[in-house]
């Protein structure tokens, strides 16, 4: 019998003020145990990094998917997380028998899948699907930076911190702040 290829998913950033979400999908190898893995708001930045080599390396497959701005401003963010989250798993180079989702909404999917509340403490690939998740958000942010100076999204990541709020006061909202957020909404100029 062939043996299910299980994978895990999770998302990051589904809090912040500005950038996309993003979404990882995982199917861990059977025989390269990557030990260390966690929920990665558990984990250092440091200790996220290496173990996102790990993953990448050694995982039988891996996908990132994410939804941009403009797609949660018209879906909300609910559903643009699903939408991350589906085409995490879409990309995959391995088709899974069985998709496992942090939390307590699964995306559409063409294959089996269940969500498992508090995941990403429970089950090894979604772990590892969150550390994915979130390495390459913070990623992206780092690069957003570069483009929007002046808000500290190197810093908070968009998290809508006591900085990035002052600087949304000072600049208003950039083309990556999630105007359908009140925060942001609040700093719209006219």
């Amino acid at each position: 019998m062939e043996r299910q290829l299980i994978a895990g998913v999770d998302e990051a950033g589904r809090g912040p003020l500005a950038g996309p979400v993003f979404a990882a999908a995982v199917i861990l190898h059977r025989q390269n145990t990557i030990l260390g893995l966690a929920d990665s708001k558990q984990l250092s930045a440091v200790k996220r990094e290496y173990l996102a080599e790990q993953i990448q390396q050694n995982a039988s497959a891996w996908a990132i998917g994410r939804a941009e701005v403009e797609e949660i401003d018209r879906l909300n963010i609910f559903q643009a997380s699903l939408l991350a989250m589906q085409r995490a798993v879409l990309a995959l180079t391995q088709i899974p028998s069985l998709v496992l989702v942090d939390g307590k909404y699964c995306p559409k999917l063409d294959c089996p899948a269940e969500a498992i509340i508090k995941g990403d403490q429970k089950v090894a690939a979604i772990s590892a699907a969150s550390i994915l998740a979130k390495v390459h958000r913070d990623a992206q942010m780092c690069l957003l930076d570069a483009q929007y100076p002046g808000y500290g999204l190197a810093q908070h990541k968009g998290y809508g911190t006591k900085q990035h709020l002052l600087a949304l006061a000072a600049l208003g909202p950039s083309a990556i702040h999630r105007r359908s957020f009140s925060p942001v909404r609040h700093y719209e100029r006219i």
